[in-house]
């Protein structure tokens, strides 16, 4: 008898966690089929992106110069024409500003493409800026010329975009799997936990010449001097360690390294190789040295 409740309960509790789940479901449905919220209005943009271009022009003297109108090219991009030369170095800051300023929070790419062609010749994804307070390709000079300023949300397409049957069908064969699972859990014989003993857990770090990598923790310890990394630090810092001498190229790189962001910038590879060189200064017997066009090798000295 207490089996039978027992397993009327679990029942009950899994089809209260389903219904739960398909409200909340439904909700976010409802909402993604609204319109795009206010704060990434097309007016709030236009406005973002003419103040950013006023102030491009004006950091360089040129305060008589004409701003074109901001043009919607589709539902998530927006870009304008600027037809004088610019300081590429404060775009980031100065567009971040605009958007924070009118209340803009959604992720975006920014790309900097010629009038003519349309061929891409600088951009960055907001992150770069945020996190590290730097974009790809910054110190570049630009020639005098026409660009186009284009800014996208990948976030916003996400928001307005309508479930079609296919997920609808994917979400209910889903619930009807975990009501399977639960059922089959019940059934099957409990293992002897008794007897069991836990996997051990490697702690110990990659080591290489003098230092040690704990890519885990994201911590590189040279000697008695210890460092804390970043997320993509200690991934490429891993990538050479794990490869002593062992020339990687580039492309290899980026994708092992930067594959995740989606936008591949070949600058990144550069910032990132710099700052590892400097924190491996301590540790005369290793040294990342460079292959002029090629990539870039993990040198171990005995």
């Amino acid at each position: 008898m207490n089996r039978i409740v027992l397993k009327k309960t679990s029942l009950f509790t899994a089809l209260v966690l389903l219904v739960l789940l398909l409200t909340q479901f439904v909700r976010q449905l409802s909402a993604n089929n609204h319109p795009a919220m206010e704060a990434l209005s097309p007016e709030k943009v236009n406005l973002a992106l003419r103040r950013t271009a006023h102030h491009l022009l004006s950091e360089l003297g040129d305060t008589t110069s004409r701003i074109p109108p901001v043009q919607q090219t589709a539902q998530n991009v927006w870009l304008i024409r600027l037809e004088h030369a610019f300081n590429y170095d404060r775009l980031p800051t100065l567009l971040q500003s605009s958007f924070e300023l009118h209340g803009i929070k959604d992720n975006y790419d920014v790309a900097v493409l010629r009038c003519n062609d349309g061929e891409l010749q600088l951009g960055y994804n907001y992150l770069d800026f945020l996190q590290y307070q730097e974009v790809p390709c910054g110190g570049r000079e630009i020639s005098a010329g026409c660009y186009n300023l284009q800014v996208t949300f990948p976030a916003l397409a996400k928001k307005e975009a309508i479930f079609p049957l296919w997920s609808w069908m994917l979400f209910f064969g889903s619930a009807a799997g975990l009501l399977f699972w639960v059922f089959y859990q019940k059934k099957r014989p409990k293992p002897n936990t008794e007897e069991q003993s836990p996997v051990p857990v490697a702690t110990e770090g990659l080591r290489f010449g003098q230092c040690c990598l704990d890519v885990a923790n994201q911590v590189l310890t040279c000697g008695t001097t210890r460092y804390q990394l970043t997320y993509r630090e200690a991934k490429l810092l891993h990538l050479f360690a794990s490869r002593p001498n062992q020339l990687l190229k580039r492309d290899f790189i980026l994708q092992n390294v930067w594959a995740d962001e989606g936008i591949l910038v070949s600058r990144s590879v550069d910032v990132f190789v710099s700052r590892l060189r400097k924190m491996l200064r301590t540790d005369p017997s290793v040294e990342i040295t460079a292959v002029h066009g090629v990539g870039y090798r993990l040198m171990e000295r005995e």
